[in-house]
C-alpha cells in the first residue's frame, strides 16, 4: 500500500469516525430517549469498527448486569434481557473493578453464563468493552465483538471510548433533568402540604395528604403516618397505597421485633431494611407476608419528642433509593407543625374552656347570692315599708315611707334584671329552653321559639345562651325587624342554633358582642356563622360539639 493511499484511507476512517461521533453528539443535544440513543450508538459503534455485534450493559450491582441495547451486522441479534450474574466473567468485571477500556480475545477459555452464552450462542471470538463513567461512577460499559478470527483493532479501545464519552454525556444530562423534574415535583407536593397546614385543615387530612404526596414522588407502593402510644403500640393514622385494605387506618400494633417500625421508636432516628426477609415481630411478619421487600421511616418529632414515624415501603426486589430518608424529612416536617399547631390549638382552647367554666360558675353563684341575700332582704324591705305606709298617721311620715317604698320596690327591679343580665335562675334550673323563652318575653318584637334540646352541660347551655341573647340584642338595636326566629336543635353530636330576623341586614361581624362570641364558642371548638346582606335580614347561626352522652 502507498503512503498516499494509506492517508487517504486513515482521512477516510477519521471523516467516518467524525460522522459518526457527530451523529450521536446530535442525538445526545436533542435530549433523545435513552432507548434511542443507546440503540444508535451500538449501531454507529458496530459499523465504524467493522464489528459483527455490538452491545451496550448498565451494571445493576457489583455483581450483576443488564443488558440495554444489542445491534448486529447481519439479521437479528438474539434476544437478550433480564438480570446477568458476573460469575466467572473477566471483560465486564474488569472494566468494573479498573475503569478502563479491556479486551476479551479468547472468550473460548472463559468460563460463566455471560461467556457460556457470548461464545456458545453468539459465536464470539473477540470483544472490545469501555467503561461509561457517569458522575465519577461505572454507570455501564460498551462493547464490539468479532466473529471471525481475526481480532479487532488495536485502536478500538481509544477510538471507542469517545463514544462513551457521549453516551456519559447523555446519560448525566437526562440525570440532571430528571432531578430537576424530581426537585420541581417534590417542591409542589411540598407546597401542597403546607398549604394544608397553614389552612389549619385536621390532622387526618394533612396525614393523609402526606401519606399519598411520598408515595407519588418515591414512586412506590405504600406510604403510611405512625404514631406511638404510651402503651407500647402504634396505631396507623393514615395509609396511602397496596397496604391501604389489609392495613386499614386505626390498625394498631405491639412494638416487637426487628423492623422499621421498632427501629425508629428505639433509637428515634431514621432507620432503613433493605431486605425485609430477616424482619421479625408482628409487623414485620404481616408486612413481609403482603410482599415488602425493603423499607426506610423517618421519626416525627413534635416539639422534642418523638410523636410517631413516617414509613415508606417498596415490592420490588431493589431497594429504596439512598435519598428516601432525606427526601421524606421534609414531609415529616409538615407533619410535626401540624401536630404542633393542632395540639397549641387544643390547649388554648382548653384553657379557654376552663376560664370561661369557671367564669359560669361565678355567675351562677352570684345569682345564688343576689337571689337568697340581696333580693330576699330588698323585698323584705318593700313589704315592711307597705306596712310602715299603712300604719303611718303623719301625713310627712307616710311621705317619706312612700318614698322609700318606691326606691326599694325600683332597687329590686334593678337588681333583678342585673341577676338576669348574668345568668337567669330559669336557665340554671330548667335548661336552654327555659332561658330563650325569657329572652323571648322581654324582646321588642315578637320571638318565634322552636327550641327542642335536652339538658346539656351547663358550659354548653350557657355559651349557647349567649349567642341567643346577643343576637336578640342585636335585633333590638339594630335590626328594625317585624319578627325574629330562634331555633335550638342536637343532633350528630352537635347543638346547633341559630336566631334569623327580617330586618334591614348589613349587620357588622367585627363588632364587641359577636368577637366574644367567637371566643367563647372557640373554646368549645365551636364555630359561629352570620350572614347579613344588606336589605334581606340577619342569621347568626352557632354549632358546638356535645359531649357523646348528650349528643346521642
Amino acid at each position: 500500500m502507498t503512503t498516499n493511499s494509506a492517508s487517504r484511507e486513515e482521512i477516510a476512517r477519521l471523516a467516518g469516525e467524525h460522522a459518526a461521533l457527530h451523529r450521536v453528539a446530535t442525538l445526545v443535544a436533542r435530549g433523545v430517549p435513552q432507548d434511542e440513543l443507546f440503540s444508535a450508538v451500538v449501531g454507529e459503534a458496530g459499523v465504524l469498527f467493522g464489528a459483527d455485534l455490538a452491545g451496550m450493559i448498565r451494571y445493576v450491582t457489583d455483581q450483576a448486569v443488564t443488558p440495554v441495547a444489542t445491534w448486529a451486522a447481519e439479521g437479528q441479534h438474539p434476544e437478550v434481557t433480564g438480570d446477568w450474574p458476573l460469575d466467572g466473567d473477566q471483560l465486564a468485571t474488569t472494566i468494573l473493578g479498573t475503569r478502563r477500556p479491556a479486551r476479551e480475545d479468547h472468550w473460548g477459555q472463559a468460563a460463566g453464563p455471560i461467556a457460556t452464552f457470548v461464545h456458545d450462542r453468539l459465536g464470539v471470538r473477540s470483544s472490545v468493552g469501555c467503561p461509561v463513567v457517569v458522575e465519577d461512577r461505572v454507570w455501564g460499559a460498551l462493547f464490539v465483538h468479532s466473529t471471525s478470527a481475526r481480532a479487532l483493532s488495536g485502536d478500538t479501545e481509544s477510538r471507542l471510548m469517545a463514544f462513551t464519552e457521549l453516551v456519559a454525556t447523555a446519560i448525566a444530562n437526562s440525570h440532571a433533568r430528571g432531578e430537576v423534574r424530581r426537585l420541581v415535583a417534590e417542591q409542589a407536593a411540598l407546597r401542597r402540604v403546607a398549604t394544608l397546614v397553614a389552612r389549619e385543615r385536621p390532622p387526618s387530612e394533612v396525614f393523609a395528604a402526606v401519606a399519598e404526596e411520598v408515595a407519588r414522588i418515591l414512586e412506590i407502593e405504600d406510604a403510611r403516618v405512625l404514631r406511638y402510644e404510651a402503651d407500647g403500640t402504634v396505631t396507623v393514622m393514615a395509609s396511602w397505597g397496596t397496604l391501604g385494605a389489609a392495613i386499614p387506618v386505626g390498625t394498631r400494633w405491639t412494638l416487637e421485633g426487628e423492623n422499621v417500625s421498632t427501629m425508629v421508636r428505639r433509637t428515634g432516628r431514621v432507620a432503613r431494611k433493605d431486605y425485609y426477609d430477616d424482619a421479625s415481630g408482628r409487623i414485620g411478619d404481616r408486612v413481609r407476608d403482603l410482599g415488602v421487600r425493603s423499607a426506610v421511616g423517618t421519626p416525627i418529632v413534635v416539639e422534642g419528642r418523638l410523636w410517631g414515624a413516617m414509613l415508606a415501603a417498596s415490592f420490588s426486589d431493589v431497594p429504596l433509593p439512598a435519598d428516601a430518608e432525606a427526601r421524606i424529612g421534609e414531609f415529616t416536617e409538615l407533619v410535626a407543625t401540624a401536630i404542633a399547631n393542632v395540639e397549641a390549638r387544643a390547649e388554648l382552647a382548653a384553657s379557654r374552656a376552663r376560664i370561661m367554666t369557671a367564669a359560669d360558675e361565678e355567675r351562677r353563684r352570684v345569682v345564688r347570692d343576689l337571689h337568697d341575700g340581696a333580693q330576699q332582704r330588698l323585698m323584705h324591705t318593700v313589704v315592711t315599708l307597705k306596712m310602715a305606709a299603712q300604719a303611718a298617721k303623719d301625713d310627712a311620715v307616710a311621705e317619706l315611707v312612700q318614698e322609700a317604698l318606691e326606691e326599694a320596690e325600683g332597687a329590686t327591679v334593678e337588681l333583678r334584671e342585673f341577676a338576669h343580665g348574668i345568668l337567669p335562675a330559669a336557665l340554671t334550673r330548667r335548661g336552654l329552653a327555659a332561658g330563650v323563652e325569657l329572652l323571648a318575653e322581654r324582646a321588642p318584637v315578637p320571638v318565634e321559639v322552636d327550641v327542642a334540646v335536652p339538658r346539656l352541660p351547663p358550659p354548653i347551655e350557657a355559651t349557647a345562651y349567649f349567642v341567643i341573647a346577643e343576637a336578640l340584642t342585636n335585633v333590638a338595636k339594630h335590626a328594625r325587624a317585624s319578627r325574629v326566629c330562634v331555633e335550638a336543635s342536637a343532633a350528630g353530636g352537635r347543638l346547633r342554633v341559630e336566631v334569623r330576623d327580617d330586618g334591614v341586614g348589613g349587620a357588622r361581624t367585627d363588632g364587641s358582642g359577636l368577637v366574644g362570641l367567637h371566643d367563647r364558642l372557640a373554646a368549645f371548638d365551636g364555630r359561629l356563622e352570620v350572614d347579613s346582606p344588606p336589605g334581606r335580614g340577619t342569621r347568626i347561626a352557632a354549632e358546638i360539639p356535645l359531649p357523646t352522652a348528650a349528643g346521642t
